[in-house]
């Protein structure tokens, strides 16, 4: 009886398809950062489709294979921006002894960046656009999330005290994305930054657990 060949379908080999996924992976990626380059040098409601791919440098029928329309895009660049300030935040806080002057700059550092005026762009933009708000909101819950919990982790000599800790990070951030806020709309002295960041540093010096006495 005659054998039946029967075509089999050739799939990559594994290496073939990890360079692929790779190439794809970079592409998503510059397009995410060309995305945010966007919104810090023509603000949201300039960021478009067209505009990010020629940023890229692509064109707009490449980008669309990477993500369908400009909400996906613009939900993967928010959760980008928001990674990179959980690791700015990381960084800074476990690269040194946790002194509070240390700290209280590489915030400051942290905040005065581009990063955080594209999320600021973001952030007033989503008060009159729905859309906008949608993928901003929760994943700005999530962030507060994570970067509270991070916080825990990176500073466990506060734990004994809660409260403090607790006040001593909304005091931070508020001062400091407070100034951030007032230096992007002109309304920020610079002759008083110094003086805040030090006077900062004394009150959050206050609300520090003191060591146990033997």
């Amino acid at each position: 009886m005659a054998r039946i060949a029967i075509k089999t379908r050739k799939t990559a080999p594994a290496s073939e398809l990890n360079l692929q996924a790779a190439k794809s992976a970079a592409t998503r990626a510059r397009l995410i950062d060309a995305t945010i380059r966007c919104i810090i040098k023509y603000g949201y409601s300039r960021t478009t489709t067209p505009r990010v791919a020629e940023e890229a440098g692509m064109s707009r029928g490449a980008m669309l294979h990477h993500f369908e329309n400009g909400s996906a895009l613009m939900q993967a660049a928010i959760a980008e921006l928001h990674e990179k300030r959980l690791r700015a935040f990381r960084q800074s806080a476990g690269s040194t002894i946790h002194e509070v002057h240390t700290l209280v700059r590489a915030y400051w550092k942290q905040v005065s960046s581009q990063t955080f005026t594209a999320f600021h762009e973001l952030a007033l933009a989503s008060r009159t656009d729905k859309d906008l708000a949608h993928i901003l909101v929760p994943a700005q819950e999530e962030f507060r999330v994570r970067w509270y919990l991070q916080a825990v982790e990176l500073f466990p000599e506060w734990q004994g005290d809660r409260a403090r800790f607790d006040l001593a990070l909304a005091l931070s951030q508020n001062v400091l994305e407070g100034m951030a806020i007032n230096r992007l709309t002109h309304g920020l002295d610079e002759r008083l930054v110094e003086p805040i960041l030090s006077d900062l540093e004394r009150q959050i010096e206050a609300l520090k657990p003191q060591p146990a006495k033997d």
